[in-house]
C-alpha cells in the first residue's frame, strides 16, 4: 500500500491534502516540512505533501530550500485546498492572551489577530499537535489555537470563530521518485545554482523563455547565504519531454548563463489552477483550420473542446447541449446562415463567440438570433492557421452589451498568449478591415488585371521597380497564391469596410483626372495636404520601417 509523509496533526491541512490525493495511503505523520522531507529522503515512504504556496502568504521558502537539496525525488502532482482557519480555546468564556499556530497559520490570520486580540501575543509552533494536548492538559484557558476547524473538534477545544482569514486557498506539493509522463496540461519547475554577476541576465533568461512561446507561471529570486549571489525559482507552462522546454532550458543553461549544470529540474506535473475558472468545455462550429489552432491551444490551457463539422460525428446541435462556450467558425459568407441556424439553440448561461472578418452584420444577427442571457462577443484574429504562436499578433475584439464573464475570461485567454488585443466597436472593426484587408486585396486583384489587360510578363517587374513599388506586388503575389474563395469573401463584407473601397475609388479617380490634365501643382497641393494630416511622427516611423524592408528586399534580390 501506498504510504505518504505529511504534517501533523491528524485533521490539518497538510493531513486533508494527503487524504485527496491518495484516499487509500497510509499517512506518516511529522511535525514539520524538514521532517517530512527527511523521511521521504531516507525513502521511508513512497510519497510526500508539503504546502509550497498560499495565497495570503505567498510561496512558503522552507519548501523550495528543500526541493533544491533534494536528491532522491521530484515534484510529481499539486494539491489545491481552500484554507478555513478557526480560532479554538479550552472554553468560551476566558480572554485570550496568547495565540497559537503554525507560523503559516499566524501570519495568514495576521489580519483578524490585529483586529481583534491586538493585545495578544502569538507562539508560532512546529509541533502543533503536542502544544494542543499541553493546553488541555494544563487547562490553559487563556491561551487560544488557530488551525483547521476539524482539528480543534478532534482535539475537543471549544470554536471561539471561524473563518478568520477568508478567501485563503494552498497549494500543496505532492513529491515521487520519478516524473509523471506528459498529460498535455502541466508545468515544469526549475531552480538555478547561484550565479555569477552579470549585466542582463535575467533579462536575458526571460527573452529566452518569450521567443520559445513559453509562459512562466512563477519567478521569484533568493540570495544564497554561502555566496551572496542570486538563484532563480521558475515555474513555466510545460512538460519537461516537451522539446520546447528542452530546448530553451538548455539554451539558458549553455548560451546565456553559460554554466553547464546551473540549471536543476525540481519535477514536472499536471498543472493546477490557483484562480477559478468558469468555462469547462467549448464547441466549435466548423471544422477547418483556424478552429484546430485554437481548439489546441484552449486544451493547453486546461480546456475540454469538442470540434463539429459537415462531418462530425457529433452534429453541432447536440454540441451546444455539452459546452458553456459555442464558437462559430466558418467562412464570412456563411457566418450569418450558421448564427440563424444555431443561435436560436443556445441558454441563457452560454457564450457565442463569434470569429468572423466583418462585425456590423454579424453582430446584429447574433442579437436577433440569440436569446438576452447569452452573452455575444466577435473576435477576428489577424493571423492564420500557419502562425505558431499568437504572440504580438493583433487581433480585433469587438465586445456588446451583452458581453459578461465568460467573455472575458476568452479575452484573457487571448492575452495571457501575447495577443495584441484592439477593442473596437463594430464600425470601427469594419472600418480598418476595409482599410486594411479589402483596400489592399481589391488593388491587388486590380493591379494582376492591369498587367494581364497589358501582357505584361510579370517576371519582369523586378527588373524595372525600385524597392518600394516591390511592396505593392508582394501582396498582389500573397492574394492570388493562396485560397481565392478567402480574399472573394473578404472583398465581399458587408459593413463599413465598402465605404472605405467606395471612397478609395472616388478619390483615385480624382486623382487621375488631375494627372491627365497635368495639374503638378493641385497634385502636390494634395499630398502635402495629405502630409499634415498623416503628421511627420507617424510618417517618419512608417519611413524607417520602410526602409528595414527596402534592406531586406535587397539582400533577397541579391541572393
Amino acid at each position: 500500500m501506498i504510504s505518504i509523509a505529511t504534517i501533523g496533526p491528524e485533521g490539518s491541512l497538510a493531513w486533508q491534502a494527503a487524504r485527496r490525493y491518495k484516499p487509500e495511503a497510509v499517512l506518516t505523520l511529522q511535525p514539520r516540512i524538514r521532517a517530512v522531507f527527511e523521511a521521504f529522503a531516507r525513502k521511508e515512504t513512497d510519497l510526500a505533501v508539503v504546502p509550497v504556496y498560499n495565497t495570503r502568504e505567498g510561496e512558503i521558502k522552507e519548501y523550495y530550500g528543500m526541493m533544491e537539496q533534494l536528491t532522491t525525488g521530484y515534484w510529481i502532482g499539486n494539491v489545491v485546498l481552500p484554507v478555513h482557519l478557526s480560532l479554538g480555546a479550552p472554553d468560551f468564556k476566558t480572554d485570550l492572551t496568547i495565540l497559537v499556530g503554525r507560523d503559516q497559520a499566524l501570519r495568514q490570520c495576521g489580519q483578524y489577530i490585529a483586529a481583534t486580540y491586538p493585545d495578544a501575543s502569538c507562539l508560532a509552533v512546529h509541533d502543533l499537535d503536542r502544544a494542543i494536548d499541553k493546553i488541555i492538559a494544563a487547562n490553559l484557558t487563556d491561551q487560544g489555537v488557530i488551525e483547521t476547524e476539524e482539528t480543534l473538534k478532534k482535539k475537543n477545544l471549544v470554536i471561539r470563530a471561524r473563518e478568520i482569514a477568508p478567501y485563503n486557498r494552498t497549494r500543496f506539493a505532492v513529491l515521487g521518485r520519478e516524473i509523471p509522463n506528459p498529460t498535455g496540461y502541466d508545468a515544469t519547475a526549475v531552480v538555478t545554482t547561484p550565479l555569477k554577476d552579470r549585466v542582463g541576465m535575467l533579462f536575458d533568461i526571460l527573452g529566452e523563455f518569450s521567443r520559445h512561446g513559453i509562459n512562466l507561471l512563477d519567478i521569484h529570486s533568493e540570495t544564497d547565504v554561502k555566496t551572496q549571489k542570486l538563484k532563480f525559482y521558475i515555474e513555466m507552462e510545460g512538460h519537461i519531454m516537451d522539446k520546447v522546454i528542452s530546448q530553451a532550458l538548455e539554451r539558458i543553461e549553455y548560451q546565456v548563463i553559460q554554466e553547464p549544470g546551473c540549471i536543476k529540474v525540481l519535477g514536472s506535473y499536471p498543472r493546477v489552477d490557483m484562480r477559478s475558472k468558469r468555462i469547462k468545455k467549448f464547441g466549435f462550429i466548423g471544422s477547418g483550420a483556424m478552429s484546430r489552432w485554437f481548439d489546441e491551444r484552449l486544451k493547453s490551457e486546461g480546456y475540454e473542446t469538442v470540434i463539429t463539422g459537415r462531418n462530425s460525428s457529433l452534429r453541432p446541435d447536440e454540441m451546444i447541449r455539452q459546452v458553456d462556450v459555442v464558437a462559430i467558425c466558418v467562412p464570412i459568407s456563411a457566418t450569418t446562415e450558421a448564427i440563424k441556424q444555431y443561435g436560436p439553440l443556445l441558454r441563457d448561461d452560454q457564450c457565442l463567440i463569434l470569429m468572423a472578418g466583418e462585425a456590423e452584420n454579424v453582430l446584429d444577427h447574433a442579437v436577433a438570433h440569440t436569446s438576452e442571457g447569452v452573452e455575444v462577443m466577435l473576435i477576428h484574429n489577424l493571423w492564420g492557421p500557419k502562425a505558431a504562436t499568437m504572440k504580438d499578433k493583433n487581433v480585433s475584439v469587438v465586445k456588446t452589451p451583452r458581453s459578461g464573464v465568460l467573455c472575458s475570461e476568452f479575452e484573457a485567454f487571448l492575452y495571457k498568449h501575447g495577443a495584441n488585443i484592439c477593442l473596437d466597436t463594430p464600425q470601427q472593426h469594419d472600418l480598418f478591415m476595409g482599410i486594411s484587408q479589402k483596400l489592399p486585396t481589391s488593388v491587388s486583384v486590380a493591379l494582376a488585371m492591369t498587367l494581364k489587360q497589358h501582357k505584361i510578363n510579370p517576371l519582369e517587374i523586378e527588373e524595372h521597380s525600385t524597392l518600394t513599388s516591390l511592396y505593392g506586388i508582394l501582396s498582389m503575389a500573397r492574394v492570388h497564391f493562396q485560397n481565392p474563395r478567402t480574399y472573394a469573401e473578404i472583398l465581399a463584407t458587408h459593413g463599413s469596410g465598402r465605404t472605405i473601397l467606395h471612397n478609395f475609388a472616388e478619390n483615385l479617380a480624382v486623382i487621375t483626372e488631375l494627372a491627365d490634365a497635368g495639374e503638378i501643382e493641385k497634385l502636390t497641393d494634395l499630398i502635402e495636404d495629405n502630409r499634415r494630416y498623416l503628421t511627420d511622427d507617424f510618417l517618419g516611423e512608417r519611413m524607417r520601417q520602410a526602409l528595414a524592408v527596402d534592406d531586406t528586399l535587397g539582400r533577397v534580390i541579391r541572393k
